[in-house]
């Protein structure tokens, strides 16, 4: 009865430190995408759900540098050239995508998103692009690596940001230097059109750029055809429960206090559409 009891006692201790050992494995892989999505903070309001976006490849290492070049001619009819480089990091590779939910994907993979003065993106699957800006002057410029499914890479490295004077008036106007140093959110996605399975959940995406969000600091006011959700975690989220045709998104970056914030891009707005 006693060699019984041992026996016993020793199997407990041998399950009870495999089971522990295989927990604690999965823990330190960030295993599994089941644990890991589980969570993941999901608000709801007014028949509108936003669920924050898991990235199985996160590019802690990945960085971008960007340099511009353009001639006289070229900066006269507003045009300017910007030359990157990237390193772990494969232009017109597909990102492993999440498994929770899909969304559209590009089929020329990974990409840049450059962004002049805060308007919509130009998607760039190499490592130069040309720009024109809508008018003369002093313009601001910011470009950050992206997923194939458009989410950016939101890493300290992983984005470049300048200023580039355009123009004929260039000769002889002065342009007060853009504040760079100041807090800025620059709207990403959505934009354009999205059609069947790419409308069930369609990407909120932004870029912040010198500061962060937290719940005693700055937040984003994300009002989504005309419903308001605060958000203090800067990342990627999925709408979901959006009506087919034209929808709206206004993005605000607030302060501390819930005011918004000076700086040359806090409030952004667009419009677009989905379709069965």
């Amino acid at each position: 009865m006693k060699k019984i009891t041992l026996l016993s006692i020793l199997i407990l201790i041998i399950v009870f430190t495999f089971s522990y050992c295989n927990r604690k494995a999965n823990a330190s892989n960030g295993n599994s995408g089941t644990e890991r999505t589980a969570q993941l903070v999901t608000l709801s309001k007014n028949g509108i759900t936003l669920t924050e976006l898991y990235s199985p490849e996160t590019f802690t290492d990945a960085t971008l540098l960007q340099s511009t070049n353009a001639g006289a001619t070229e900066l006269d009819s507003n045009q300017f050239t910007l030359n990157y480089t990237a390193t772990n990091y494969e232009f017109g590779k597909q990102t492993t995508m999440n498994a929770i939910k899909t969304c559209a994907n590009s089929a020329q993979g990974q990409h840049v998103h450059a962004i002049v003065d805060n308007g919509p993106y130009t998607a760039v699957y190499k490592n130069n692009v040309q720009l024109k800006a809508k008018n003369d002057g002093q313009h601001i410029v910011l470009s950050f690596l992206s997923r194939s499914y458009h989410e950016s890479i939101k890493n300290k490295n992983a984005y470049a940001l300048t200023s580039v004077i355009t123009g004929m008036s260039r000769y002889t106007a002065r342009y007060a230097a853009p504040e760079l140093d100041k807090p800025m959110l620059f709207y990403s996605r959505p934009k354009g059109e999205y059609t069947g399975i790419e409308t069930d959940a369609v990407l909120l995406d932004f870029y912040l750029v010198n500061c962060d969000l937290s719940k005693k600091g700055y937040k984003v006011k994300a009002e989504i055809n005309g419903t308001t959700f605060m958000l203090d975690k800067w990342c990627g989220y999925f709408m979901e429960g959006l009506p087919m045709g034209e929808n709206t998104v206004k993005l605000t970056l607030l302060d501390s206090k819930g005011n918004t914030v000076e700086s040359p891009y806090s409030v952004s707005e667009r419009k677009f559409i989905l379709k069965k």
